[in-house]
């Protein structure tokens, strides 16, 4: 049975206690997650596709209740402001998500596989001991990245869409948009016309427009985000364009909604939000937006930062009178031997002094990455434009931050093809690790 039509809030109340309860009593149930960064994208994305399906699930669908996985502990929630930012637009908080900790702690323990169907949004392939679980239960795609190939390409009746686009959630909306329209023209939890506790009428159809108008902005966020507001020419593809325009139409749908509409002010109170990073540790900035490949047994991390390279580096320091570059050196070894990496990256975005998008590149790797950090260096600098850098945090040193064949490998870029984002680097990055395991 269909899920009926009614607020995200109920939805999402309504999932975790079904996954719970499917868990407990080994019922089938299908899961939609994004990726492990979990990004605005990935939940955006993976909270549509679940909402939508649920309420129109396709025929011979593996369980009518769609439960959209963020990515993460609860915990870390609170390293994602601008998720707080968005509940309040979509009248939900954080306790209304399933996170890794609604899972039991160790996959197929008491969520057997073959009860389970999972659906990917926002990546294509299922990462770490859940693909290592459940990645043989994967039978649906929407995502925007490099197709790895690990999705069958028959997955009736769930879609399998691998693309470019600038946000996953665009892609959503595309494939989905007629289950959603079928949906909000059917009925609501109530059947007809209701009463508030102030005795007046409530009228269905402008409830389940001010629902629509909800979710809508929940999805215009990383679409916004991800585009910069449709202004980011190297990214907006035509689904963005369409999807803004559409979801958009949802809001305007509801009048309360229409009344407060502003896209610009929505998007610049949003990016404002993400990119205030000032109260966060090294460590949970690198956390924040962090992925995580295994190729041929080499591991290979990867940080998303909206701050430059300097302000990542002077996070590190605890100490003022101590050698400012041994102590950022120290924290990111820390960090990659915490997660038993190989090879560590992080790619900053930022506005220069002189009001340029720029991109900073640095890269890290331990003696058994060696090589295939050579092979990179060499085979992305004219791909990525790459020009070698110094940062004013870490060059207390003659030549600091140059490669050596002694000790880890380390490098700091100016990355001057600022179109060139996470998806394009860490193909590469990934090839060079590939290349040099053979």
């Amino acid at each position: 049975m269909a899920f009926p039509h009614n607020s995200l809030r109920a939805f999402l109340s309504h999932a975790k206690k079904s996954l719970s309860r499917a868990i407990d009593t080994s019922q089938q149930i299908t899961i939609v997650v994004g990726n492990e960064s979990a990004d605005l994208d990935s939940l955006t994305s993976s909270v549509l596709y679940a909402y939508i399906r649920s309420l129109a699930p396709p025929r011979h669908a593996f369980s009518p209740l769609y439960v959209p996985l963020l990515n993460i502990p609860a915990a870390d929630i609170s390293l994602r402001p601008e998720f707080y930012a968005l509940f309040n637009h979509a009248n939900i908080d954080a306790s209304h998500l399933v996170t890794l900790d609604d899972l039991p702690k160790e996959p197929g323990s008491s969520l057997k596989p073959e009860n389970t169907r999972w659906i990917l949004v926002d990546h294509n392939k299922l990462q770490g001991k859940w693909g290592k679980e459940y990645g043989a239960r994967v039978h649906g795609v929407i995502d925007h990245h490099e197709d790895e190939g690990a999705v069958p390409q028959d997955t009736n009746p769930e879609p399998r869409v691998v693309e470019k686009c600038g946000s996953c959630t665009s892609l959503v909306i595309r494939t989905l948009r007629s289950s959603w329209e079928g949906s909000s023209d059917g009925s609501s939890l109530s059947s007809g016309g209701g009463y508030g506790q102030d005795g007046l009428m409530i009228n269905d159809a402008v409830v389940t427009r001010t629902w629509d108008a909800q979710i809508a902005k929940m999805a215009l966020a990383s679409i916004l985000i991800d585009t910069a507001n449709l202004t980011d020419e190297s990214k907006v593809e035509q689904a963005d364009r369409e999807a803004v325009k559409y979801l958009e139409a949802k809001i305007y749908l509801s009048p309360q909604a229409a009344a407060q509409w502003n896209r610009d002010k929505f998007y610049q109170d949003l990016d404002g939000v993400e990119r205030n990073i000032d109260g966060l540790s090294f460590n949970d900035i690198l956390r924040k937006d962090y992925k995580q490949w295994t190729e041929n047994g080499l591991k290979l991390g990867m940080s998303s930062v909206v701050k430059p390279l300097d302000f990542v580096a002077g996070k590190a320091v605890r100490n003022a009178s101590d050698d400012k570059e041994d102590q950022f050196v120290t924290a990111v070894g820390d960090f990659m031997a915490d997660r038993d990496l190989t090879i560590f990256a992080i790619m900053t975005r930022s506005t220069s002094s002189s009001g340029e998008f720029q991109r900073e590149l640095f890269v890290q790797a331990l003696s058994a990455g060696h090589a295939a950090a050579s092979t990179f260096a060499t085979e992305a600098r004219q791909a990525l434009q790459l020009e070698d850098h110094s940062v004013p945090a870490l060059s207390e040193k003659p030549g600091a931050m140059q490669p050596s064949s002694e000790g880890p490998w380390r490098k700091i870029w100016l990355q001057k093809d600022v179109s060139k984002s996470r998806k394009q680097v860490a193909p590469l990055l990934r090839k060079a690790i590939a290349a040099e395991s053979t």
